[in-house]
């Protein structure tokens, strides 16, 4: 007890160091946190001999509330009907972003020789980008109430529900479980599942609003986490991303009047366990591993951050926004994260070659820092990379 008590202290001093550094530089703490991970983690302060914080269990769980805690503040800036309403433009967006970015990454894994099995595990790896990054970075930029932040939200809403289908139904083929019965299977019960929850979400909002009314602040906290983490925790038991649960619980609380004081009562909680999960991504990571596949990494890297940058500022003006916006979505959807370290976790647990697992692990490292700068600079992006003029004509969204 004392050592786990221990570990958790250590992994919250390394967080507070890293914030603190991330201030100094005026860098995001997203990617900071992940390679604080890095370093004190058991594959290079424990190699080394020194201290390390190791992946223990509750330091998984307070990852897995990270998640489900900054999912939920996703589904509080959507309210079903403003969902409902951007249902054609957050379509043709996801549809652009899913149909440029997937079969890259499967085709560069045939490029390398891999398996169709492994290429197409590639394919979910670089095409879904980070929710949780994305989001905790739009909050620290304050572009959450800015126009780009719809396609950008849009856009990782839709890749959600693409990535819970997908995970049912590569599940199966790489654990080996039960040939196309067990696929159909899992893949009806995920669409039954989000289903439910987008059905709970538009007609629950009264009770999540009566839950709430004329109750102390800490009732608040205690009634939407006793709402939220069982619903994502049951989600997960079933198959389904505990993220797109979370998001569908925050989108029924969305409707109700308390929204504020939710974020209030729960930002400091969300901030905490957010960090906690970026710095399991850094502790799970082993340098060694990346050294090896570094040369496939590189190119996949060459070639998809580009490709996420042009379907993201398609997907931008799709929404009707002008190129300098469009830029800013491009941008924000570059960084990788959850999902990819899923896949790769996946890939392991089927006996898969470590190549797979490496160059994910590596992946999202690279392209979590790479995200969260090139948000943080998006002015380059917006006149370097796609030559974006300020004497362009504004659109509406502007």
């Amino acid at each position: 007890m004392a050592a786990g008590l221990l570990d958790i202290g250590a992994a919250f001093l390394v967080l507070a160091f890293a914030g603190a550094v991330a201030t100094r530089v005026g860098l995001s703490v997203v990617p900071l946190y992940v390679v604080a991970g890095v370093l004190v983690g058991p594959n290079v302060a424990g190699e080394l001999g020194l201290p390390y914080v190791p992946t223990g269990e509750v330091l998984t769980v307070f990852g897995e509330l990270g998640i489900v805690l900054l999912l939920f503040f996703l589904g509080l800036e959507f309210s079903i009907d403003r969902l409902l309403a951007a249902r054609t433009r957050i379509g043709k967006a996801g549809l652009l972003d899913v149909g440029v970015n997937f079969p890259l990454g499967v085709g560069l894994g045939l490029l390398f020789g891999w398996s169709a099995l492994e290429s197409l595990l590639l394919g979910g790896i670089v095409y879904i980008s980070s929710s949780a990054i994305i989001t905790k970075s739009l909050v620290d930029l304050g572009w959450v109430a800015d126009p780009e932040s719809e396609p950008v939200l849009g856009t990782l809403v839709f890749e959600d529900l693409v990535i819970a289908l997908y995970l049912a139904v590569v599940t199966p083929l790489v654990l080996g479980g039960g040939g196309f019965e067990a696929t159909a299977g899992r893949v009806g019960v995920a669409i039954v599942v989000l289903l439910a929850l987008a059905v709970v979400a538009r007609a629950g909002t009264t009770v999540f609003d009566s839950l709430l009314d004329g109750v102390s602040g800490e009732a608040v906290t205690l009634r939407v986490l006793g709402v939220t983490v069982p619903v994502a925790g049951a989600a997960l038991a079933l198959g389904v991303s505990e993220a797109v649960a979370a998001f569908f619980v925050g989108v029924g609380f969305a409707g109700t009047g308390h929204v504020e004081r939710i974020e209030r009562l729960l930002t400091s909680l969300r901030d905490a366990f957010a960090a906690a999960f970026f710095l399991y991504i850094g502790l799970q990571t082993d340098p060694a591993l990346i050294v090896e596949v570094a040369l496939p990494l590189a190119v996949v890297v060459a070639v998809t951050a580009p490709a996420k940058l042009v379907s993201g500022f398609y997907g931008g003006r799709i929404f009707g926004l002008n190129d300098r916006r469009s830029a800013r979505v491009g941008a924000a959807l570059v960084a990788r994260g959850e999902f990819s370290l899923i896949i790769a976790a996946l890939a392991t647990a089927g006996g898969l070659p470590e190549r797979v697992a490496a160059l994910a692990v590596g992946y999202v490292l690279v392209m979590s820092l790479l995200g969260t700068m090139l948000m943080g600079q998006s002015a380059v992006v917006e006149r370097v990379v796609l030559r974006v003029s300020e004497r362009g004509e504004p659109s509406a969204a502007d």
